[in-house]
């Protein structure tokens, strides 16, 4: 029995706003969800993020795993009590770390694509030089599982389904992923379809795990990832194949081009229940969001908010800025008229952008906070424009100043 309670309140086309309720609080759909990679978002105390309006945050398993440990965060109580949030929280799978460390491992590649395929020789690391000069390829993927050294220390570890499943029950989320293969979008379709049934194969060794543990599954609930790379026809096969085993929600996952993110999520949606709550992985581009809401997605996650803000980039209505450009040494205008975060109301572009340049950890602080705030403002704006029947204006309009077409 799931841990979920999940409504749909309003709807415009594809696009909907919902309550989904859960051990920990209620979230209203869609929403933003910020990263807290190792049990805290980067810079943000939990009061912060509250103050920003996150509704639920989520950590990596992969990470936790490492350091410090699931067992310490199950001693502690659980993710929320272990780094002091009060509300709802996910985990992922360790999924994506098994594709950074592997196959990605020394290229250049995101969850969103950009431009043809390169060869692997052609591309850079994902991963800093340091790392990269101690470790080469990290990660080995068979159908068992991944074998993978620590980015860390460079000690032996190995993951699979059941193993995954393990180390979120006792990270004690309200909300955790499957285990799963994301791949690069520049691989071939063959591996593509590969990667996704063996995807298919762990999702089913992941839900029989949780469904065992009598305890955590009354009080955890577990989603099924969605891959198939950009092949819309392998997105649909893979949709099908998740939803028809259970899950109590569903995330899209893996690499594609943003040219075809629509059409790939065109393809699997329609085959995933309607009732059920829909994750998009990894994604957190302000026009991306909106995508996923208008395509009928409810929760978003992305760490890029936080590290774009680490280096003094900043979104605002009419674009991202660069705070290190030259002009804004001088500008004393708010960091965007146009949308006021709580908290950073009263700092100017010239500030920060001295802050930034200074190399103090407040000019970091204050671009992270401002970027969720407007993350997190952005989505409840969609989700108050769906209550309206408004929603296609409001995206047209965001678009429209945002990228200036």
């Amino acid at each position: 029995m799931s841990s979920l309670g999940f409504s749909i309140e309003s709807r415009e086309g594809a696009a909907r706003a919902g309550t989904l309720t859960t051990p920990h609080g209620v979230i209203q759909t869609p929403a933003f969800v910020p990263v807290g990679t190792k049990a805290g978002v980067k810079g943000l105390l939990p009061s912060v993020l509250k103050e920003l309006g996150a509704q639920v945050v989520l950590a990596n398993t992969y990470h936790l795993y490492l350091q410090p440990g699931e067992q310490i965060v199950k001693d502690a109580g659980g993710l929320g009590k272990f780094m002091n949030w009060e509300g709802p929280t996910m985990t992922d799978s360790g999924g994506f770390q098994v594709f950074s460390l592997g196959a990605a491992f020394g290229r250049t590649i995101t969850k969103i694509a950009k431009g043809e395929e390169l060869p692997r020789e052609q591309s850079v690391s994902v991963f800093d030089a340091d790392v990269q000069s101690q470790h080469g390829q990290l990660a080995v993927i068979d159908d068992q599982g991944v074998t993978f050294t620590s980015h860390l220390d460079g000690t032996l570890h190995r993951f699979t389904p059941e193993r995954s499943v393990e180390i979120q029950q006792a990270l004690g989320a309200d909300m955790f992923f499957a285990f799963d293969e994301c791949t690069a979008p520049t691989e071939p379709y063959e591996y593509q379809r590969e990667a996704m049934e063996r995807t298919h194969r762990w999702a089913q060794r992941s839900l029989t795990t949780h469904r065992q543990n009598i305890k955590a599954n009354q009080t955890q609930a577990i989603f099924g990832i969605v891959q198939g790379g950009r092949h819309a026809d392998l997105r649909k096969e893979s949709a099908k194949e998740i939803a028809s085993l259970g899950f109590d929600g569903f995330g899209i996952g893996g690499s594609f081009s943003k040219e075809d993110m629509h059409g790939a999520l065109q393809a699997a949606i329609p085959e995933l229940p309607d009732e059920l709550p829909r994750h998009f992985l990894g994604i957190g581009e302000p026009g991306d969001v909106l995508t996923g809401i208008a395509n009928g997605m409810d929760l978003f996650d992305c760490v890029a908010a936080t590290r774009i803000g680490r280096h003094g980039s900043i979104y605002t209505k009419r674009g991202p800025i660069h705070l290190k450009g030259e002009k804004f040494r001088n500008d004393l205008g708010p960091l965007d008229p146009e949308m006021l975060v709580p908290g950073t109301e009263g700092f100017t572009r010239a500030y920060v952008a001295h802050q930034v340049r200074a190399g103090e950890m407040l000019g970091a602080i204050i671009c992270s906070m401002h970027n969720l705030g407007f993350i997190i403002q952005l989505v409840e704006g969609a989700r108050q424009a769906i209550h309206d029947g408004r929603f296609a204006a409001y995206r047209e309009d965001f678009v429209r100043n945002y990228y200036g077409k």
